[in-house]
């Protein structure tokens, strides 16, 4: 069961999604009805001429039978696995805030933070708080939503939490945020590949099931939008809730077959939290990809994305330039591989990667589009 406690709708926002109620709710402002999707192409074309990607959103396609398939063959094989790393973090956060608030970042966080509400809940019987709100680079926190929450919870009690990190430019955004608003930017993640926060399940770069999808594994909601000519001074962040995706929604199934895992993970969550490892984060996968877009000639960091989960975003969402891979990873990048050659991505190997795998968006400025003819092979 997910718990009892179910914080009423607030009236003009997007509620719960798709999800049950007592799991989250999203503090985002409803903008269903606005026609926002634009595609990709002109996104991209409008990115480099510096309109904010957080203005619109990209057309919310419905998932191909190929997609279908390849987030039903990564749950069947990591659901043990996400459920281990979602059982470690939660342990972590729970041994420093007795009874947190979780504030997930919307949307990758959306999954994991209702996740670590039913570890709580499953191993200790806590009915814990569940917040989604919107965090957008460059942009920041959504202030508005933090003040709704803060104006019900002890400040000292609320746990930021997130799929996974890339390189860690969205904790660098919450720590400037938090800092203004008086509250802990620690962040608690299901992995953390790119080494920022102590706070994760795992460092493994694995494939969580939920980057395989868009909307239908996030409650049936967007991407968060700030466009000021739709989003006032008082009000959420906005979202789209897609009521029309219903029947290809796998958000609670992805939630119940990872809950379903719990008592095969917990020998494994225990085995994790007593293992002695060293836990400080050394930003590694920052160093990493300022290293790549140097020596891909990328003027534009935000650019590269790595880790699988960025890089099965890239391929499903973004106008990708290439692909690098890890060689001794190459047997769990067969999603990746297949995408790759299904939309003719150029794909190299490099054996000093600190991630299984890195996605790098086509650049279209002027500057970049020159050094795409003076990179390494």
């Amino acid at each position: 069961m997910s718990g009892s406690a179910v914080t009423p709708i607030i009236p003009g926002t997007v509620g719960s999604g798709s999800y049950d109620p007592a799991d989250v709710t999203f503090l985002l402002k409803d903008l269903s009805d606005i026609p926002l999707e634009r595609p990709t192409e002109d996104r991209e074309e409008d990115f480099s001429k510096g309109r904010h990607y957080s203005e619109d959103l990209p057309v919310e396609y419905e998932p191909s039978e190929a997609y279908l398939a390849l987030f039903e063959n990564a749950l069947a094989r990591s659901a043990v696995r996400v459920a281990t790393a979602v059982g470690i973090a939660t342990e972590l956060v729970l041994a420093t805030r007795q009874k947190p608030v979780i504030v997930s970042l919307a949307r990758a966080g959306t999954p994991a933070g209702i996740l670590m509400r039913r570890w709580a809940r499953w191993r200790y019987g806590l009915d814990l708080p569940h917040y989604s709100v919107s965090i957008i680079k460059d942009r920041g926190l959504d202030e508005n939503a933090m003040r709704w929450i803060l104006a019900r919870h002890d400040r000292r009690t609320l746990q930021f939490v997130d799929g996974w990190t890339g390189k860690g430019a969205i904790l660098k955004v919450l720590e400037a945020a938090s800092h203004g608003l008086g509250v802990d930017a620690s962040m608690a993640v299901i992995s953390d590949p790119g080494h920022c926060t102590p706070l994760y399940g795992t460092r493994d770069d694995f494939l969580i099931p939920h980057s395989c999808l868009n909307s239908t594994v996030s409650g049936l909601v967007s991407r968060t939008v700030l466009n000021r000519s739709l989003i006032g001074p008082a009000d959420f962040h906005g979202a789209k809730y897609y009521r029309h995706l219903a029947d290809r929604d796998y958000s609670r199934r992805y939630v119940e077959t990872v809950v379903e895992a719990f008592s095969a993970a917990s020998g494994a969550v225990a085995d994790g939290i007593s293992r002695t490892e060293d836990r400080t984060p050394t930003w590694a996968g920052w160093q990493a990809v300022e290293t790549l877009a140097r020596e891909y000639g990328i003027g534009n960091i935000g650019l590269v994305k790595p880790g699988v989960g960025e890089t099965t975003r890239v391929l499903l969402r973004r106008v990708p330039w290439k692909v690098v891979v890890a060689p001794d990873r190459l047997a769990e990048l067969s999603h990746v591989l297949s995408l790759c050659e299904a939309k003719g991505v150029p794909v190299e190997e490099r054996a000093d990667l600190p991630y299984s795998c890195v996605g790098i968006i086509k650049p279209l400025d002027g500057a970049s589009d020159r050094a795409l003819f003076n990179v390494p092979s």
